[in-house]
């Protein structure tokens, strides 16, 4: 059986020029695997993976936006608000650890803190945000499932409170000019997405008898 996540390390590190770390890999395996992630584990690594192989063309450095795909939700707890800026300094350790180069370890964790606001200046980071927001355009089941797996994920938030807070969250994206950045993804996704989150936001408003 393939393993999306140990085939995306081989390659990244062979593309940064890296030697293998397998103590490095098993500790990532380890921290998706943790289970309060109904959302953020493996299987959202794996999905990611598969949607940036689709759309491979569009990276400058398919090694470090592999790398940054990898970690860029390693630390992963929806209480806190630094995972980002945790996941990007693990990276950075990791990498660093190699010998990496530090211009790499750089736009790597660059890449990963874009991922707090979704937004990104640089084509690298945009195919990212985009790759990790691929599903907002997924098909009606699989997104309703992630809806339900982010719920799942708040449960220690009043069923009162989580509602209107997700309605928000949906509802910037919507109002987005676009949601995708990266051409291809744009294509593909962008209306979709737009369908998805419209029905989504519908639902959370009669919820609230809006």
């Amino acid at each position: 059986m393939r393993d999306p996540l140990r085939e995306a390390w081989d390659e990244a590190r062979w593309a940064l020029g890296l030697g293998d770390d397998r103590v490095a890999l098993e500790d990532l395996v380890r921290r998706y695997e943790e289970p309060h992630r109904a959302y953020h584990g493996t299987s959202h690594v794996d999905a990611c993976l598969g949607v940036l192989d689709a759309h491979r063309g569009e990276a400058e450095r398919i090694g470090e936006v592999t790398f940054a795909l990898l970690y860029h939700d390693a630390v992963y707890d929806p209480t806190r608000a630094d995972n980002e800026a945790a996941s990007a300094a693990l990276a950075a350790d990791v990498l660093r650890s190699s010998g990496a180069d530090e211009a790499a370890i750089g736009r790597i964790a660059s890449m990963i803190l874009a991922t707090v606001g979704h937004d990104a200046e640089t084509s690298d980071a945009k195919l990212l945000v985009d790759v990790d927001l691929s599903i907002l355009g997924a098909d009606e089941v699989t997104f309703e499932a992630f809806e339900r797996a982010i719920a799942r994920e708040y449960a220690f938030v009043p069923t009162a409170s989580f509602r209107p807070a997700r309605r928000r969250v949906l509802e910037r994206f919507l109002a987005r000019e676009s949601i995708y950045r990266t051409p291809s993804l744009h294509a593909e996704l962008e209306v979709r997405a737009r369908t998805n989150l419209a029905r989504r936001i519908a639902e959370l408003g009669r919820d609230q008898g809006v």
